[in-house]
């Protein structure tokens, strides 16, 4: 149960968060690494498990987890479970952010359409919104950074689910409302202006966000690309953008 045992977790289930964090220094990637593999775990809790009801005493234990954090008990048996409580605990973080990413992953249990862009874009907030503001926080953030962090939060986690959607349309689920493309452009504006915030300590975090701008770049240029699985572009170009956005101090 360490920093160590959640960086491996992030490497392989979630490679870009985890190139993200490796460009922070050793005190922010022990603040970041416990938080994405809560986030992991969180998020692949509906979907390892063959039966609805698994999914929900997974996700129900995350947020035992979280209540007996909250009352200083100690770490439950599991290798995130430790280090996301000392993560908590001196960073002080909130625990209703991170209870709200758990509440929020049983839609992904119930596979229903969501109604509109509005619902997705509720979603998304409550999850990949909620990480990003929870990580700047753990970094030193203030109050200030509270609403550029979540328009960089949400731009991520559309333009994950924007390349998610063949996998998610061949797991049965119908992820793209009709109105989507007016939540791209409007996300994608928004974290154009988001990046004009000073964001100090808090940068590592935000550099979850590195390939967000593309992606929405290019599913608004050619819608066809979601379904057809071409938003991810090349893996030179993927890796190429975090190394300059590193080497300019930007993200």
């Amino acid at each position: 149960m360490s920093v160590a045992a959640c960086a491996a977790l992030v490497e392989k289930g979630d490679p870009d968060r985890f190139l993200s964090a490796m460009t922070g220094g050793p005190q922010a990637r022990a603040r970041l690494f416990p938080l994405y593999a809560f986030n992991l775990e969180v998020a692949r809790a509906p979907w390892v498990a063959s039966e609805p009801m698994i999914g929900q005493m997974r996700l129900q234990f995350w947020r035992d987890t979280l209540a007996e954090i909250g009352a200083g008990k100690p770490a439950r048996a599991h290798e995130v479970a430790a280090p996301l409580a000392e993560t908590v605990r001196a960073a002080g973080l909130p625990l209703d952010l991170l209870d709200e990413m758990v509440i929020a992953r049983w839609a992904d249990l119930e596979r229903a359409p969501f109604a509109d862009a509005g619902a997705l874009r509720d979603y998304l907030a409550a999850t990949a919104g909620n990480l990003m503001w929870a990580s700047v926080l753990a970094l030193g953030g203030d109050a200030a950074l509270e609403t550029p962090a979540r328009a960089a939060g949400l731009a991520a986690g559309l333009a994950s689910w924007l390349m998610a959607v063949p996998d998610l349309d061949s797991r049965g689920w119908r992820p793209l409302p009709a109105d989507v493309p007016g939540l791209i452009e409007e996300t994608h504006a928004a974290l154009r202006e988001a990046r004009r915030a000073r964001v100090g300590a808090a940068l590592p975090a935000l550099r979850a966000a590195w390939r967000a701008e593309s992606v929405l770049m290019r599913a608004m240029r050619d819608p066809t690309a979601i379904g057809a699985g071409r938003l991810g572009g090349s893996e030179f170009g993927r890796r190429g953008g975090l190394l300059w956005k590193s080497l300019t101090g930007r993200w």
